[in-house]
């Protein structure tokens, strides 16, 4: 399981650059760079009363931010990648003003070829 580092404040998953959810989804399965990925598992906090409610409609979400997290991984092109699971020791989440889950990329991403 990678140690995951997330800069994405703007997301309610963000708990002082850690992530609440057990597993995340790195979107970008036609992905050469790392500004083609995206952390898919996004979503926009907006004020409190989302931070309060959302843990009630996310059956993955851990409760406490950790470190590590399962990442569920689509950049198939991506050197770290085996069978659609992520094998980096450390991956790193970015987008620090993200409005959307295309705002976000995995920095670690690292094309095959």
């Amino acid at each position: 399981m990678p140690e995951l580092k997330c800069t994405v404040q703007t997301c309610v998953h963000n708990k002082q650059f850690l992530c609440d959810l057990d597993k995340i989804q790195v979107g970008g399965n036609q992905a050469k760079t790392a500004r083609e990925t995206c952390c898919d598992s996004f979503q926009e906090r907006k004020g409190d009363s989302v931070s309060n409610s959302y843990t009630n409609s996310y059956s993955d979400v851990t409760g406490k931010a950790s470190d590590c997290s399962c990442i569920d991984c689509k950049a198939t092109e991506c050197m770290y990648n085996d069978n659609c699971e992520c094998h980096a020791g450390k991956i790193s989440v970015e987008g620090s003003n993200a409005c959307h889950c295309e705002g976000t990329e995995c920095a670690t991403f690292k094309c095959k070829g």
